[in-house]
């Protein structure tokens, strides 16, 4: 069985025991973290479609680690100008593990 989800503005396939990168949450490790924002859940040619979410539906996961993303480099330059800027940036990721995926 699979689901899409909706965290931090993105959208994500998942199935049991998948392991994913999402935006940062406000959990700690080892806790589990339930996500109602499902908008397709299903199985083969079984598969319900939400409208905009999937009433019902819910995915459970737990809360592997809080991590950061690899670094980021934002290099503006301007030819024959003399005007170079560099700068880094980390974005804070959770990583979940998926226990459970529960149509309506």
């Amino acid at each position: 069985m699979f689901a899409v989800i909706k965290t931090g503005g993105k959208q994500y396939k998942v199935a049991k025991d998948d392991v994913i990168k999402v935006e940062k949450l406000d959990t700690e490790a080892g806790k589990k973290v339930k996500i109602k924002e499902v908008l397709m859940v299903g199985e083969g040619a079984d598969v319900q479609v939400g409208d905009p979410m999937v009433k019902g539906a819910e995915v459970t996961a737990e809360v592997l680690e809080q991590a950061r993303d690899k670094k980021i480099i934002i290099f503006k330059k301007k030819r024959r100008q003399n005007y170079r800027r560099k700068k880094g940036h980390r974005q804070h990721l959770t990583v979940l593990k998926i226990t459970g995926i529960k149509a309506s």
